[in-house]
């Protein structure tokens, strides 16, 4: 099997008495995308502070494109390209000499960060602002510019913690177009995202939940049990009926999504349970309504997720 390019072994962390992180056990091969997803305080963060060797894991290992990041850091280290959470570049230097530094700490000396530099402004669309201070960027901008300077000694690793999140969608879709361009490069990539149809872009995706890894499979191995078990409810003010709806037999639970009312049901009983919403519907004088099974989201496989996952002790 070929050396995943990220493999985090049995890594575990605690901050107090808080069990932060625990057991986790993740891949991620050449040209994969995994995507951590959680509710916050789930432990994406640390599992990406880890495996940055930003802080040191309480038991566990990582290798990062196999090398190992406890005995060998500066090594491991050196394959790495890291997005965190918050923007950590310079404000008061320019977008070049942001890069320039990087450049340097990262080993390319003289004039060897040039070539460099100028090709990853050209790879994120920002050589017009090459001499505007970062402290001046938009936030789609300053994204932009955190990926160039993760990748400016060509990284075979990359960790992005929630890199688009209080960017606009256009600005979103933009870095999106980078990443995937990266994948063709044979670049492993863990991204950490609030945003479900980013994970649906991944090759896998990996649910976190009070420190524990739930669930690690394919976008479509984790719909795929909620095939035909999701009614979708067109009606007025969605948001005022949900808990009713859920008093019907079959329901197990609804949820308010773009603007239409979602009730996850009992497996094998969507058509009898869509009949007996339509029933209900009737009688509550609910005419302009309209009931339909839908496909699962990834929303509602994370919602059964939270649901069935037994609260743990936290010690």
């Amino acid at each position: 099997m070929t050396e995943p390019r990220i493999e985090a072994r049995d890594l575990s962390r605690r901050f107090g008495d808080t069990k932060a992180l625990e057991g986790l056990n993740l891949r991620v091969g050449r040209g994969e995308m995994v995507a951590l997803l959680g509710p916050d305080g789930a432990g994406k963060t640390t599992a990406m502070r880890l495996m940055a060797g930003v802080i040191r894991p309480d038991s566990g290992t990582v290798r990062l494109a196999g090398i190992d990041l406890g005995t060998d850091t500066e090594a491991a280290r050196a394959r790495l390209g890291y997005v965190p959470q918050r923007f950590s570049l310079y404000g008061e230097l320019t977008v070049l000499e942001n890069l320039r530094f990087l450049a340097e700490v990262r080993g390319l000396t003289g004039g060897a960060w040039i070539p460099r530099a100028e090709a990853m402004l050209a790879f994120v669309g920002m050589e017009p602002f090459r001499d505007r201070r970062v402290s001046a960027l938009s936030g789609g901008m300053r994204q932009k510019l955190g990926l160039a300077a993760a990748l400016i000694h060509r990284p075979e690793v990359l960790l992005l913690d929630e890199p688009t999140s209080g960017v606009d969608p256009i600005a979103r879709q933009a870095f999106w177009r980078l990443l995937v361009q990266l994948l063709r490069e044979e670049t492993g990539i863990l991204i950490s995202t609030p945003y479900m149809d980013e994970a649906a872009r991944c090759t896998r995706v990996g649910f976190l939940h009070q420190g524990r890894l739930l669930v690690d499979a394919t976008p479509a191995e984790l719909r795929r049990p909620l095939e035909g078990r999701i009614l979708e409810i067109a009606m007025p003010h969605p948001e005022a009926w949900g808990t009713r709806l859920e008093q019907i037999v079959g329901v197990e639970e609804t949820l308010v999504f773009g603007g239409r009312l979602r009730a996850r049901v009992a497996p094998g009983a969507a058509a009898e349970t869509a009949d007996r919403v339509r029933e209900w519907l009737t009688a509550e004088r609910i005419d302009d309504a309209e009931v339909r099974v839908v496909g699962p989201s990834l929303d509602d496989v994370f919602r059964l997720l939270l649901r069935t996952d037994a609260p743990r002790d936290t010690e």
